[in-house]
C-alpha cells in the first residue's frame, strides 16, 4: 500500500503537532484528552486529560491479556505504560518520525512495525490488538481480517475512535468511518462485542479547545507571518497565494471556518470505545 497525498499530509501534521506540543506544552500523547470535569478544559491541562484517556483505555484491558499490538502507537506513551505494567507490547507506525520517537522511548522491549496495518507481515500473535484513534484511517474489512489473523485464540480487539453519525456534516468534520457501516461489518465478522461505551461527551471539549487555539493563536500568527512576508516579498507571496489558493481555502475553511466546535462534534460525530472478542477460533 503506497502512501497517498492524504496519508503524507496526515503524517506531516502529526509530526508538526508532536514537535510543537512537546516543545511548547510538554504534550507527549497524540490523542484526545478525556475530560470528566476533574480539570478545567484548557490547553495547559491537556496532558492531564490525555493521561486520563490512557487510564480509561488501560482500565478496559481484559484479564488474562499479556501481549498487545498497539496499532498507530503515536510517540509510544501508552505502550510505555503498558510495558511498565508487565505487558508485552509491539507497535505499528507508518510514520518514520513517530517510529523513531516511539523507539527512543520503548527501546528493545518493543518491536515497531513501520508500515500500514493493512500491510503488516509477522508470525507474531497477540492476546489483544488496540486501536486508539487509528482505526479511522484503516479500511474496516482489512482491519477486521488482519486482526482475526494476528490474534491468539479468544483474543481481543479494542477500538477507541471517532465515528460518523448518519447525518450530513460539514467538510471540516470528515474524519472517521460511518458508525452504521462499521457495526454492520463487525456483526458479520468473527468478533463478538463485549463492551461499547460512548465517550463523546468526554472528548467533545477537545474541539472547543482546538477551535479557540486556532482562532486566538494560529490564525493571528499566520496573518502576522503573511503581513511580514508581504512587506519583504510581495510579488513572491502573490504568486504563492495564487498557486496554492485552493489548498489555502480548504485549510482556512477547515480550521478557521468555525465548524469544528464541541457542538458540531456532538451533532455529526460520536466517539466510541468498543471491546470485541474473537470467536470460533481454530488456532
Amino acid at each position: 500500500m503506497k502512501k497517498t497525498k492524504r496519508s503524507i499530509s496526515r503524517e506531516l501534521g502529526l509530526e508538526i503537532g508532536s514537535i510543537c506540543g512537546k516543545y511548547f506544552f510538554k504534550i507527549e500523547h497524540l490523542h484526545y484528552g478525556y475530560w470528566t470535569g476533574k480539570y478545567e478544559v484548557e490547553l495547559l491541562n491537556l496532558p492531564l486529560a490525555q493521561e486520563e484517556y490512557a487510564n480509561f483505555i488501560i482500565s478496559h484491558i481484559p484479564k488474562g491479556v499479556s501481549s498487545i499490538l498497539d496499532v498507530g502507537c503515536g510517540t509510544g506513551q501508552v505502550a510505555r505504560r503498558l510495558l511498565d505494567m508487565g505487558y508485552k507490547v509491539d507497535c505499528v507506525s507508518p510514520s518514520p518520525y513517530l517510529k523513531q520517537r516511539a523507539g527512543e522511548l520503548l527501546g528493545e522491549q518493543s518491536h515497531i512495525f513501520e508500515c500500514f496495518y493493512e500491510n503488516i507481515e509477522t508470525q507474531n500473535r497477540y492476546d489483544m490488538i488496540m486501536f486508539c484513534e487509528s482505526f479511522q484511517y484503516i479500511n474496516i474489512e482489512k482491519a477486521l481480517a488482519n486482526s482475526e489473523k494476528l490474534l491468539n485464540k479468544d483474543g481481543y480487539m479494542l477500538i477507541s475512535d471517532v465515528f460518523k453519525k448518519n447525518v450530513e456534516g460539514p467538510k471540516s468534520m470528515r474524519g472517521g468511518h460511518k458508525l452504521e457501516k462499521f457495526l454492520g461489518l463487525a456483526e458479520q465478522s468473527p468478533f463478538k462485542q463485549l463492551e461499547n461505551i460512548d465517550i463523546t461527551e468526554q472528548t467533545a471539549p477537545n474541539m472547543d479547545m482546538e477551535s479557540e487555539v486556532m482562532e486566538k493563536v494560529a490564525g493571528p500568527v499566520m496573518n502576522a507571518g503573511l503581513r511580514f512576508f508581504q512587506s519583504r516579498h510581495p510579488i513572491v507571496l502573490k504568486i504563492l497565494m495564487w498557486k496554492y489558493r485552493k489548498e489555502l481555502e480548504k485549510m482556512e475553511k477547515k480550521y478557521l471556518g468555525g465548524g469544528r466546535t464541541g457542538e458540531d462534534f456532538r451533532k455529526f460525530k460520536t466517539y466510541q470505545m468498543f471491546l470485541y472478542q474473537k470467536q470460533n477460533s481454530k488456532q
